[in-house]
């Protein structure tokens, strides 16, 4: 393993995870949020928390970079959308068992699913780029 690109990696997908969770989140998804304000936490309680979140963007992007680093073949670009959607299905299920056992709009789970899709997507692109295996020398 490149150890150099593989840190550089995990840094580049926290960034991609931190600025998307914002933007889908924090923005795109708060009339949602407020609309179903008694399913969630107090914002105060929810702030309190935000080293939780952190916590799992960043155990997100160790785990997603070096599965990537001990099984991508290639590296490719290409590569690197096709294993951001296969993480991303993975990932997203809990969007859909959630919808199940949380009294929350369809629409809602949809977007959650779609946007974590998306987001793993970017992230398959980003780590692709970014992440490159050691070269051997060829005798």
């Amino acid at each position: 393993m490149n150890m150099k690109r593989l840190f550089l990696a995990i840094v580049a997908g926290f960034i991609v995870i931190f600025a998307t969770d914002y933007l889908i989140h924090g923005l795109w998804l708060m009339p949602d949020y407020e609309a179903t304000k008694s399913l969630w936490r107090p914002e105060a309680e929810m702030h309190s928390r935000f080293y939780w979140m952190i916590l799992a963007q960043i155990i997100c992007a160790v785990t997603f970079v070096i599965i990537w680093a001990k099984g991508a073949v290639g590296g490719s670009v290409g590569n690197g959308i096709g294993f951001g959607l296969l993480i991303g299905l993975f990932q997203q299920i809990w969007a859909i068992v959630d919808y199940v056992v949380i009294p929350m709009p369809g629409e809602l789970a949809a977007k959650w699913f779609f946007s974590g899709l998306g987001q793993a997507v970017l992230l398959g692109i980003v780590t692709a780029l970014v992440y490159k295996p050691k070269t051997v020398p060829v005798m």
